[in-house]
């Protein structure tokens, strides 16, 4: 798994990168000390994933974010800083963020995070979960029924938001990894929307 780490404080990616670097499956390819140097390393060394600092010099992380997935649709941005900001949430989980986590958590707890959304799931930390399920609670909910919305569909919506993996909703729903992606290109389609996270932005603003 290829990082790379942008924070504007040298001493915090020097710190990242000599944690991350002790994992087998890590292999940390470059550092930036912004949003827009981060969106030109992406383009030079294609890492798989981004660890993004929120406020930054030059360009924050939230428009960082922005960029790079709206460039580089395979690479994953997670976010990892001191703020639980809403509204830094709200930007950088709509600007496509697989992940955002504090940086007050254990080293084993950030490297299991990176992993689980290499795999493919989406991680918020337990305090940023909580808050972006308040800043959601007072949206105009949308039954399935008049979103056409099959029972299928749902099943596998609610597990995007539960943010489980392709993968692993095909195990938990007895369907092939194939079916299960053909379901979420559907869905996709169907509401309109870009990527998984907003899938899962979706689930948790209308049926959580």
């Amino acid at each position: 798994m290829k990082i790379l780490i942008v924070d504007d404080d040298a001493l915090i990616r020097d710190s990242l990168s000599i944690i991350l670097d002790m994992e087998e499956d890590f292999n940390v390819v470059g550092a930036a000390a912004n949003g827009e140097e981060a969106f030109k390393a992406c383009a030079k060394l294609q890492p798989d994933i981004v660890l993004m600092d929120i406020r930054m010099p030059i360009m924050d992380g939230v428009l960082g974010t922005k960029n790079i997935k709206a460039s580089f649709k395979q690479i994953k941005v997670v976010i990892l800083t001191t703020f639980k900001d809403d509204e830094y949430i709200k930007e950088a989980i709509k600007n496509g963020a697989e992940g955002y986590i504090l940086k007050n958590q254990p080293a084993d707890a950030i490297v299991e995070s990176l992993r689980a959304v290499n795999k493919g799931n989406i991680v918020l930390e337990k305090n940023v979960a909580e808050a972006l399920s308040t800043m959601l609670r007072d949206y105009p909910q949308k039954s399935a029924v008049a979103l056409d919305i099959s029972e299928r569909e749902m099943d596998i919506l609610r597990l995007i938001g539960e943010g489980f993996s392709n993968k692993e909703i095909s195990e938990k729903l007895y369907l092939s990894e194939g079916t299960v992606r053909n379901y979420v290109t559907k869905l996709l389609e169907k509401l309109q929307l870009r990527d998984r996270t907003q899938l899962a932005i979706f689930f948790l603003k209308n049926f959580s």
